[in-house]
């Protein structure tokens, strides 16, 4: 799992039939982007959760995805 912040989203004219209505946002983590799955309603500034992998399927109903965004983080401790 990694803590990002929404910084824009991707739009894609063409794409695969089980990711019809799927939307995909770019998430900046401490280290690197990654497009993520949008699986809450997250918009740009969110601070959000992001998993990856197997899990990210999971939440995605089993679509071929690698990164999802599973929860808007309402406080963060430091």
């Amino acid at each position: 799992m990694k803590v990002g912040t929404v910084t824009g989203s991707v739009w894609a004219t063409r794409k695969a039939s089980c990711l019809q209505g799927q939307t995909f946002l770019v998430v900046r983590t401490e280290y690197d982007e990654v497009v993520a799955a949008d699986c809450v309603g997250a918009g740009a500034g969110d601070c959000v959760l992001v998993v990856l992998g197997a899990t990210a399927r999971y939440y995605c109903d089993n679509a071929p995805v690698d990164a999802a965004v599973v929860a808007i983080v309402d406080t963060k401790k430091e």
